[in-house]
């Protein structure tokens, strides 16, 4: 069973039902690798029109969304058409389309040449996109942050524990597309293939739309769904590493349904340059290096590469 966190109690100490939060939350890191989350700052018609906003720029026809297309990049910010990554290299490229941008560095600072750190790509329409996407990426962020909060409390670290390594987060807000499943689908073509996230802690918004299906322990697969205003989270291989196993990544996919469904995960990582190998371990290893790596494993234009 997937937990079901109330996001005020598990954010506030105080709360009558601080530890019940907490308690489920160490369950959902622990043993799952997902929760459902409610009751944040981020109202549902936020959600919903983020949502239409992505619908609106998806729908452009294919040449107007070409003018931002990532694989013209060296980095993974603007739209990436069908067939742009591939998250299992057994199956085949993903059918979904997607959007990305992620944190804006301030004019002249150096490290606007990295990779996690690019320019964004902004269509021109539809109307008010560039804006609506920004203001949810800076709500986003401030939420995952105090929901990673109550993790690092729930596992036993001090609950500002990854404070000072998100003050310039690789944190990655996507717009995912999904179409209907193709009739001519076959076994290894998803809309996007079985596979964990990359990074510390996924915040999820949806359509409400079914299609997310997770792996459960014992085998099978259980769906998973939220309604605007409700969040799905799940943790990445980088936070699975980085607490030593006491939190776990999942497997998920979406193979899709005979209806389109858009979702909307921010992948709130770290500073690249902050240590993500296993907390007293006397180890080194970079977000940076971790993310870098899988991204040339995923993004077909950097498999090319």
């Amino acid at each position: 069973m997937i937990p079901r966190i109330d996001a005020q109690a598990l954010t506030d100490p105080g709360h009558a039902r601080h530890r019940d939060a907490a308690d489920a939350v160490r369950i959902a890191a622990h043993e799952v690798g997902f929760m459902t989350v409610h009751a944040t700052p981020i109202a549902g018609a936020e959600v919903a029109a983020l949502i239409e906003a992505y619908r609106g720029f998806f729908h452009l026809p294919a040449a107007e969304k070409a003018r931002i297309d990532m694989g013209r990049t060296g980095s993974n910010r603007g739209w990436g058409g069908p067939g742009s990554e591939q998250v299992d290299p057994t199956a085949n490229p993903d059918y979904k389309q997607v959007f990305d941008c992620g944190f804006e560095l301030p004019p002249g600072d150096p490290r606007a040449g990295m990779k996690y750190y690019a320019p964004n790509q902004w269509p021109d329409a539809p109307p008010g996109f560039r804006d609506t996407v920004r203001g949810y990426y800076a709500k986003a962020c401030a939420v995952a942050l105090e929901l990673l909060r109550g993790v690092a409390g729930a596992i036993g670290e001090p609950r500002g524990y990854f404070d000072d390594k998100f003050d310039r987060p690789m944190a990655l807000l996507r717009g995912n597309f999904y179409p209907r499943r193709p009739a001519e689908a076959g076994a290894k073509d998803f809309g996007i293939a079985t596979h964990t996230d990359y990074g510390c802690l996924t915040l999820l918004a949806t359509d409400g739309s079914p299609g997310l299906e997770v792996r459960l322990r014992g085998g099978g697969w259980v769906p998973v769904a939220a309604p605007p205003g409700e969040f799905i989270i799940n943790f990445g291989e980088m936070l699975q590493m980085w607490t030593g196993g006491r939190v776990v990544a999942t497997p998920h996919r979406v193979k899709g349904t005979d209806r389109e469904r858009i979702s909307v995960p921010l992948f709130f990582n770290p500073n690249h340059d902050a240590n993500v190998a296993p907390i007293g371990s006397g180890e080194t290893l970079l977000a940076g290096d971790h993310l870098a790596k899988r991204y040339d494993e995923t993004y077909v234009h950097l498999q090319r590469a």
